[in-house]
This record gives C-alpha cells, sequence and structure tokens, in this order.
C-alpha cells in the first residue's frame, strides 16, 4: 500500500451511558459504525481497560479501540494498546470531536497539537505527535467558557442529523485512507470539500 499503513483506529470517547450521546463521544460513534460496517465484534479487555473489536477493511486486517477511560486518560490506554501489538504511531488514526470544524466537517490530519483536546493531550504525553487525526466537526458554543458544558451535552435536533452525516462521511473515508495512504487519501478529501464549497 502506498503512503504509511493504518493498523489501529481509535475512537475518542467517554464511557458509560449517560455520555453516550453527547458530542465529545463522536470518535466512538465512528468506531462503532465501522464495526457495523466490517464485521466487528467488541470485546471488552479489561488488561488495557478497553474494548476492542478486530476488521478487515479493504482487505487490511485493522484494530479497533474505545478506549474504557475518561477522555483525559484515554491516550495511554490507546497507547498501550498500540505498544503491546507493536503499532508505531505513525500507524494509528485516532477519530475525535473537534470544536474548531463546523457540525458534521470532516478532516484528515497527520501530528500536531492538542489543540485543547484533553483527549489528544494524552495521546501526545503516551504515544507522541505523529499519529494521525480524523477530526469530526461538532461547532463551537461561541464561548470558551461554555466549551465543557457543551461537549458533554447531546446536540440539538437540527445538529444531530449533520453529525450523523459526518460519522458515515468518515467512515466511507477510511477504505480510501486504506488503499491509497494517509496522505493520498487526506489530498483527496480536502480536494474535494473544496471543490464542494466553490
Amino acid at each position: 500500500m502506498p503512503g504509511t499503513a493504518i493498523q489501529l483506529i481509535a475512537g475518542l470517547g467517554n464511557p458509560g451511558k449517560e455520555y453516550a450521546q453527547t458530542r465529545h463521544n463522536a470518535g466512538f460513534w465512528l468506531v462503532d459504525e465501522l464495526a457495523r460496517r466490517h464485521g466487528g465484534v467488541w470485546r471488552m479487555e479489561s488488561r488495557f481497560n478497553a474494548e476492542l473489536a478486530r476488521v478487515r477493511i479493504g482487505g487490511e486486517e485493522i484494530w479497533l479501540v474505545k478506549p474504557m477511560a475518561y477522555m483525559n486518560r484515554s491516550g495511554g490506554v490507546t497507547a498501550a494498546v498500540a505498544n503491546f501489538y507493536k503499532i508505531p504511531a505513525s500507524s494509528v488514526l485516532v477519530a475525535h470531536d473537534e470544536l474548531d470544524l463546523p457540525v458534521g466537517a470532516v478532516r484528515l490530519k497527520e501530528g500536531g497539537g492538542a489543540g485543547g483536546h484533553n483527549g489528544l493531550k494524552d495521546l501526545i504525553a503516551t504515544l507522541g505527535e505523529g499519529f494521525w487525526r480524523l477530526r469530526l466537526g461538532i461547532g463551537h458554543p461561541g464561548s470558551r467558557d461554555l466549551v465543557t458544558q457543551f461537549v458533554l451535552n447531546r446536540a440539538s435536533s437540527a445538529e444531530q442529523p449533520l453529525l450523523d452525516d459526518g460519522t458515515y462521511a468518515a467512515a466511507e473515508i477510511i477504505p480510501q485512507v486504506l488503499e491509497l495512504g494517509a496522505q493520498a487519501a487526506m489530498k483527496k478529501l480536502h480536494t474535494k470539500d473544496s471543490k464542494e464549497k466553490a
């Protein structure tokens, strides 16, 4: 496969039913959708404190991971899984909610900082900066003081269909990432977005 092979896709979120439909769990929504589409069965792995599923997408075997620690500890869990299976950071794709993108927008990015995201902060501290990010836009409440309440609450009835569309669009991108390589898929995705805006 051209480019860097993705071997592990981690969705970030908070465990527990009370958080399941909140904006901060957009990463969980994405890996759940991938498991549904590709026949993955989640199982709890207590040694990692994570749910894992093994899927085959476009001929590639991929680990799907949902950390069962809260967001600010989810990076350590993801890093533990990656280290156990000897998967380098450059072969890890992390799906997460993104305040700085419009609701339902999807972007692919390599490396970078945390941008205030607690899950990314922990990942950078435990895995390094070299992992890929699939950024799932949830919009911004308009004030930094409102962010915590915003991400830990459900989207409005008008926004949720847009978030769902973003989840499905992200799930459609993954086979291209695996087939073309993340760099090529990122270029294709962002070129497509630019044309649609024009």
